[in-house]
């Protein structure tokens, strides 16, 4: 995308969190809130789509783990992606959300036999993680062909990025077969040889601060491994290849980058044949589609200070921002401040960090930060969090999951909002802490009790 989209994306932000607070959805009777930006969504689509134009067939598939929300699915569904689900809770997600199962593709190192028995007899693509996975379809098949695409994932072992617990590349990495391991080369050529219904080679480097000469290099090993095998066997056994996602997102400035055509243009001078036509190419991309065009805004609650520093603490912290506040070097994010009708505040610049709610001196979701004087009252806007941010919340102090609104412009300008998901009430976040089962654990020593006995002793 170019500046001039990020430019549109940072008007309709604005104007949607003012819409928000005039509303109500976002203020003192709802402190927290998730907003995605529709338009930046599907012009993320667009330019992904644009940058693998070519010979080659391309089926782009949306990672749910990114934003496993079913509106956001069938937002996605609509514009003509796949989705890559990898637990049968995404899968039911991805499946509710308007995805037939020629559309999705089957990831996970731990697929128990229900899982496995359910994509092969519903045409499902799956990635088999390892040796063992293959000769638990060899006799879930018993000699019938599957009804989709099978592939094994291979660990090209290239290395780390610079967030190592996003590197899936790694020489010990628990993700698929590790190729420069001793043998283990040979094994796959032999696990193709004797599998004609094995026809695809998938390959993922990792994603956040993994650069893309790394992750082409990873690419390039699967690609040289495909070609090996089909002139080793004589014939195109391998058709397929699963390249994985992973497009590093620019949490620094408003700016796309890199963007996909930066990415295309590094797997073409790493392995050009990729591009020819004689494969199908299947990619998983996630936080790149999303990231840009969410926002988390906040009301302040209050502001203080402590050993010269200015605090605002607000609704957003751990709950919503999990890796932000456990690795903020790793997941930095911007912030905006806006005042209590929504609109962005200017002045002075203070020293502040800003504070979420949860319990634990560490809940910051950004630290001496240069920002205009914040006040109680005040929106602060948490920028770049349309990506695991709505969808993976951690529940630490029993914080209710905040509502989340997809917003557009319409032709009149005007800002439209609507509702992907409600907020989780306090009532739902009491039962689904075992509620109904409230005196399960007291009736298991009821009947032990001597009659006068204390309650509690």
């Amino acid at each position: 995308m170019t500046s001039g989209s990020a430019h549109r994306r940072k008007t309709a932000r604005e104007a949607a969190l003012a819409r928000a607070v005039e509303d109500g959805l976002l203020g003192p009777g709802a402190p927290l809130v998730g907003l995605l930006d529709v338009d930046g969504v599907l012009a993320a689509v667009d330019a992904l789509n644009e940058a693998f134009e070519g010979a080659a067939t391309v089926q782009h598939t949306f990672a749910a783990k990114a934003c496993g929300l079913v509106p956001v699915l069938r937002l996605l569904a609509d514009a003509g992606m796949g989705c890559e689900v990898a637990s049968p809770g995404e899968l039911e997600q991805a499946l509710a959300a308007g995805f037939t199962p020629d559309r999705l593709v089957f990831d996970s190192p731990a697929k128990t036999v229900e899982e496995l028995e359910f994509a092969l007899e519903h045409g499902i693509a799956v990635n088999l993680d390892n040796f063992q996975e293959l000769e638990r379809v060899d006799r879930l098949l018993a000699g019938r062909e599957p009804a989709g695409p099978i592939g094994l994932r291979v660990n090209p072992q290239v290395g780390a990025g610079a967030i190592g617990a996003m590197s899936t590349a790694t020489a010990t990495s628990k993700f698929g077969v590790a190729l420069r391991d001793p043998g283990a080369v040979d094994a796959v050529i032999d696990a193709f040889t004797r599998r004609p219904w094995l026809n695809r080679l998938h390959a993922h480097v990792g994603s956040q601060g993994c650069p893309l000469p790394l992750i082409a290099q990873g690419v390039s090993a699967a690609y040289d491994l495909a070609e090996r095998i089909n002139d080793q066997l004589g014939h195109a056994r391998i058709t397929g290849l699963d390249i994985g996602g992973g497009l590093p997102v620019n949490f620094d400035t408003e700016d796309d980058r890199p963007t996909y055509s930066d990415y295309v243009a590094e797997l073409r001078d790493a392995a050009p044949g990729l591009f020819d036509g004689r494969y199908t190419l299947v990619t998983e991309f996630g936080r790149s589609l999303l990231a840009k065009s969410g926002t988390i805004g906040s009301l302040v609650e209050y502001t203080k200070s402590a050993g010269g520093r200015q605090i605002a603490v607000t609704h957003a912290g751990a709950q919503v921002a999990t890796r932000t506040v456990f690795m903020p070097d790793a997941w930095p994010l911007r912030v905006g401040v806006f005042d209590a009708a929504g609109r962005p505040k200017d002045g002075p610049l203070q020293v502040v960090d800003i504070a979420g709610p949860c319990c634990f001196a560490g809940d910051l979701t950004a630290a001496a930060r240069e920002l205009p004087a914040i006040e109680p009252g005040d929106v602060v806007a948490l920028y770049d969090t349309g990506a695991y941010y709505f969808s993976s919340h951690f529940s630490y102090n029993s914080l209710p999951r905040p509502a989340v609104y997809g917003y557009r412009t319409d032709r009149s300008g005007r800002i439209r909002l609507a509702m992907v998901r409600e907020a989780q009430s306090i009532r739902e976040v009491v039962e689904e802490s075992g509620l109904s089962h409230a005196d399960a654990l007291v009736a298991l020593y009821e009947g032990d009790r001597e009659p006068n006995a204390v309650s509690g002793r």
